[in-house]
């Protein structure tokens, strides 16, 4: 399971990168938002993929060892919700950029600058 994983991942960081190398600004953003998945996955997979193993320890458990480690479970969903605040603030940020100077391209953004 990890090594689909790790070919998954490695094809989400070249969608992010390929998209962020095109001149469109909206695409910049779709291709960070690729690579926070990418990242999130990859802490899922580093972190250890567990099944059927509770995250809770009760007084059944005696073996610790049996447990899933909630700490990246934790720390994934606390960057998916960053990750889509940001997204949603460049978005609102490129709209604005879009409506004052009149394009999406980033060569006509910095022809304006002159």
């Amino acid at each position: 399971m990890e090594t689909v994983l790790a070919f998954v991942i490695g094809g989400l960081y070249a969608a992010g990168l390929f998209t962020m190398l095109r001149r469109n600004i909206v695409r910049l953003v779709i291709g960070l938002g690729l690579l926070g998945h990418a990242a999130n996955l990859l802490i899922f997979t580093i972190a250890g993929l567990t099944r059927a193993r509770p995250p809770l320890i009760s007084e059944s458990v005696t073996n610790p060892e049996a447990l899933a480690d909630p700490m990246p479970h934790a720390l994934i969903l606390t960057a998916i919700v960053i990750g889509f605040a940001v997204q949603a603030f460049a978005l609102v940020l490129i709209y604005r950029v879009i409506q004052t100077v009149g394009t999406d391209d980033l060569d006509d953004m910095k022809a304006t600058d002159r």
